[in-house]
């Protein structure tokens, strides 16, 4: 993804409605069971001015929006109908704290003791700057942050002609936003927080933070306490076998190194346990190849000998004025 298209989200005005973000919950499903939530179609507003404003509204990522409507152009027509990719599989990895996956762009919290997932849109860092895989903890919690560049990022900023002060107070303008969890990594230089700039939410122009919108920080940041897990992970192809027996996979564009490089068609390391997935005569192996070429973000069905998901209308068709209908994720939070 290059530079200039990242910029041409960040420049474009949002003056239309914008609705507060809310987390999604939905109902764990059954150990064994990894599919969650059901797809949303939605028509765009003549007040819609891009798609990041669109993507607050159903708490989500406008990358998300983009890799489900492959066609859609960043400030889509009034009147063009769009699927809102809220049906996905969890991450194959323990059902506990903060899970991150880079290349969804999603972060899941799993609230101990409720028989719920929230999960969240979140910004990432840039090609050269990524936010690195990791197995941590929260090792602090800190409101009203402030925020002190580093050399390198003043350095930066400096070749763009803007001089940072050496530390930026808490407050309406601080990058940092109200709250932020400080990751016990490294040196701690890693942070879960929130942003002055919402349309950042979704894409990669961090500096190795992850951010959040600001109603979604300021709910994890009420639930988490100090020491609870996280784990960073970079899966952008998730599988499932279904309890009914069921296949799924859901295929999201890699994370690329470089602005120049085609996240629709650089290869990408498939999860341990993929191939005899695929090989498996329940798994109709042609649907397979089909999902992991067109990359749609949300899952496939690929059991065979049954129509694949893909070639049907999403289920649930969602108020014109944004607000979600979603009969799995039976509930939103503010």
């Amino acid at each position: 993804m290059k530079r200039a298209f990242l910029i041409t989200f960040i420049l474009t005005g949002v003056l239309g409605a914008i609705q507060t973000a809310r987390a999604l919950d939905y109902p764990l499903p059954p150990q064994g069971s990894r599919l969650i939530g059901q797809n949303q179609t939605y028509t765009v507003q003549e007040g819609d001015r891009n798609l990041q404003a669109i993507a607050r509204r159903f708490d989500t990522a406008a990358m998300l929006i983009l890799e489900a409507n492959h066609t859609i152009a960043p400030v889509p027509k009034a009147g063009t109908r769009i699927t809102i990719p809220t049906q996905l599989l969890l991450p194959d990895v323990p059902r506990e704290g903060i899970v991150v996956n880079l290349a969804e762009l999603r972060l899941y919290y799993f609230p101990p003791g409720v028989n719920i997932v929230q999960v969240y849109p979140i910004g990432i860092g840039l090609q050269g700057l990524e936010t690195p895989v990791m197995e941590t903890r929260v090792g602090q919690k800190i409101p009203n942050p402030t925020w002190t560049p580093t050399v390198g990022i003043r350095k930066r900023s400096l070749e763009r002609g803007i001089t940072l002060p050496p530390v930026v107070p808490a407050g309406p303008n601080n990058p940092l936003g109200r709250f932020a969890l400080r990751l016990a990594y490294g040196h701690g230089e890693y942070l879960i927080h929130g942003t002055n700039a919402p349309d950042s939410v979704g894409l990669r122009v961090s500096s190795g933070c992850i951010r959040m919108n600001a109603p979604d920080i300021q709910a994890l940041f009420a639930r988490v306490k100090s020491g609870t897990p996280v784990r960073i992970i970079n899966e952008p192809v998730k599988y499932s076998v279904e309890p009914n027996g069921e296949r799924y996979v859901e295929v999201h564009r890699p994370l690329s190194q470089e602005e120049e490089q085609n996240v629709q068609t650089m290869p990408y390391v498939l999860p341990a346990g993929f191939t005899p997935f695929r090989e498996n005569k329940a798994v109709n192996s042609d649907t397979v190849q089909q999902a992991l070429y067109r990359r749609a973000g949300y899952p496939i069905k690929v059991t065979a000998g049954q129509t694949p998901v893909a070639a049907k209308a999403p289920a649930v068709e969602s108020a014109q004025n944004g607000s979600p209908v979603n009969e799995e994720a039976s509930s939103m939070t503010q």
